[in-house]
């Protein structure tokens, strides 16, 4: 059964990528046709054309108020493809739109303005300098933008407070932990209020306490803010803890988009199902993933404990071990949309959203 539209399905797109292509080379172009007529792999571009494919054909959009997770192993093109998105790298070919503005127009003066009134960035080497203090480092994008002491110190203190970090401001970088230095660099990026904040594996060096510790912190700060954020990571637990929706990359090419949920119950291909093939179900696949229609159930739904749509297996498996019966409503509203039994839970423990149905024969 399909998903209702949610608030983020029709919310602003503030990035807007569409076929963009990054192959590092002299012979880009050719590599280019090459892929797309004849369908060379990045390793065949690399020995016929010298050329590298960083990121191929990649279309992509995030929407106001959205975390998006681009995830994929070494080489994917995950980081190229975040710097496409700032015009820190230039595109071989395609369009990067940011607030309906296509980027690659814009001259000198205007994309730093752009990157500094819209766009915000964490890289996984926070490189704080050391000489400055905590407040002097989250106030430094402002301050190469000309803004007077006052106003930047003003702004830095209030997103210092944001993270955690109010009662550092006049420590050095050298005194803090590596987990309060990224807090800073959040902070810096925070400071000049962008609308998007691209976070390029920001925790990745962290130990796994604290870099859970930050996950959580990072996701609800941005909510709380209203912030959209696009979070590199080559690590699937942290885009299913962070993303509302996931991009999976290989080879520089986008294999499959989705909420993690979706990509879990129905992946692409067997590269991405051996990808989420060890990840736990129990709370991240939904009832109505699972359920079937009520016409479909032989019983009556009368007597049956109840569950919403969004309930989790983990949810639905403690209602039925808690009632003498072998089935949960789905109900939404006054009326029930769904059947959920023990065979569908079993399906949507294993990830296979296609069985569900046959189960329940």
């Amino acid at each position: 059964m399909e998903k209702a539209n949610t608030d983020a399905d029709t919310a602003e797109v503030l990035i807007d990528c569409r076929s963009v292509w990054k192959v590092f080379g002299e012979r880009n172009a050719e590599a280019i046709r090459a892929i797309t007529e004849r369908g060379l792999t990045k390793k065949e571009i690399l020995q016929q054309y010298n050329c590298v494919v960083g990121v191929s054909d990649a279309t992509l959009q995030v929407r106001r108020g959205e975390i998006f997770c681009i995830m994929g192993l070494s080489g994917s093109g995950k980081s190229t493809l975040i710097r496409l998105l700032n015009r820190l790298i230039e595109p071989s070919l395609g369009q990067v739109m940011v607030k309906g503005q296509d980027i690659a127009t814009l001259d000198a003066a205007a994309l730093r303005r752009m990157r500094a009134r819209h766009i915000g960035m964490v890289f996984q080497s926070v490189a704080l300098l050391p000489q400055r203090t905590v407040l002097e480092n989250a106030a430094f994008g402002l301050e190469v933008q000309g803004v007077g002491k006052d106003e930047r110190n003003r702004a830095a203190q209030a997103a210092l407070a944001k993270v955690g970090l109010a009662d550092w401001t006049a420590r050095y970088p050298s005194e803090l932990s590596g987990g309060m230095q990224q807090r800073v660099g959040l902070a810096r990026a925070l400071t000049s209020d962008p609308e998007i904040i691209l976070m390029d594996e920001p925790f990745s060096a962290l130990d796994p306490l604290i870099r859970r510790q930050l996950q959580d912190e990072f996701r609800q700060l941005t909510k709380d803010l209203g912030k959209s954020a696009v979070f590199i990571t080559h690590d699937l637990d942290e885009a299913i803890r962070i993303g509302d929706r996931i991009a999976i990359m290989k080879d520089g090419v986008i294999i499959q988009t989705g909420t993690a949920e979706e990509i879990v119950m129905n992946p692409a291909d067997q590269y991405v199902a051996d990808f989420v093939a060890g990840i736990s179900r129990l709370h991240l696949v939904k009832a109505h993933s699972v359920m079937i229609p009520p016409g479909e159930w032989a019983g009556a739904p009368e007597g049956l404990p109840c569950c919403p749509p969004e309930a989790d297996i983990d949810t639905l498996i403690a209602t039925i071990a808690g009632s003498d019966r072998d089935a949960v409503a789905i109900v939404e509203g006054d009326a029930v949309v769904g059947i959920v039994t023990i065979r569908n839970l079993l399906s949507g423990v294993r990830g296979d959203a296609a069985a569900v149905p046959a189960a329940a024969a």
